[in-house]
């Protein structure tokens, strides 16, 4: 299945972790992020979220733009694999994307293609994964 991997956009510092926010430079790369996946030809179907703060509110804004739901699953929480990906899209019909963190970003598409392509805040690698 396809899926477009998402770290989230840039967040402001500070305590908790969890509860950390996107900055308003982060709510503009995650919408235009959003835009240049609901202008693909094989838009996403739904956007599945780690649960922290950051994470969802960057999956809100792709999920706004694509006009799809939005998941929430703690398999994309720090500490994500490939593996724990592909079980949070089975049963999912079409092209996914997700919304995760580093490094588990780099982790998962290592796992995938064999190399990290980078992925700095709002970055996107589309990957093909077995589910």
């Amino acid at each position: 299945m396809r899926v477009f991997l998402c770290r989230h956009a840039h967040a402001l510092s500070g305590e908790p972790d969890e509860l950390r926010e996107l900055s308003a430079a982060g709510v503009e790369q995650a919408r235009a992020l959003g835009e240049s996946l609901a202008a693909r030809a094989d838009a996403p179907v739904v956007v599945l979220s780690s649960p922290l703060l950051r994470a969802r509110q960057t999956a809100a804004e792709l999920g706004r733009a694509v006009g799809v739901p939005v998941r929430v699953d703690d398999a994309l929480a720090p500490g994500a694999t490939a593996d724990g990906l592909a079980h949070a899209m089975k049963g999912e019909q079409g092209p996914v994307a997700t919304v995760g963190h580093q490094p588990d970003c780099s982790e998962i598409a290592y796992a995938v293609i064999g190399r990290d392509p980078g992925f700095p805040v709002a970055g996107m690698v589309e990957l093909e994964l077995t589910t």
